[in-house]
């Protein structure tokens, strides 16, 4: 999975849980599985499956792993990180117009946009 995808489908679990947590709040009954699912789908699919041969030795398969996680770990990691960075940035900054929202909004189309030429949010060129 590209480090774009990953950063997108983060997107959509920090939209999910900013929707969840604002239903909590008016006391909506909440499906706090589905939260979950979508998170617990997005590292499944991070993640890949880690074979160790029978043989190996504690430490080979402990490094077998460590091995075939870390750099997924690294971009999921690296996937939340930017988007808090971003979100923290407009936060920060005190730009009070722009919603984290409507910020996670742009953040997807301009990963998600294939066409370099296409028109961008120009109230948010500044800060994606």
């Amino acid at each position: 999975m590209e480090q774009s995808e990953i950063i997108l489908r983060a997107i959509g679990v920090l939209t999910e849980t900013q929707e969840m947590v604002r239903r909590l709040n008016e006391d909506t009954e909440v499906d706090i599985d589905a939260g979950e699912a979508q998170l617990g789908r997005l590292v499944t699919e991070v993640f890949p499956s880690v074979e160790v041969p029978g043989d190996a030795t504690p430490a080979e398969a402990g490094q077998a792993v460590v091995d075939a996680l870390m750099p997924a770990a690294i971009s999921l990691v690296g996937a939340f990180a930017f988007l808090f960075s971003e979100l923290a940035d407009v936060h920060d900054t005190q730009r009070t117009e722009i919603k984290s929202t409507d910020l996670l909004r742009a953040l997807a189309l301009r990963l998600s946009n294939t066409d370099p030429d296409a028109d961008s949010d120009p109230d948010l060129d500044d800060d994606v």
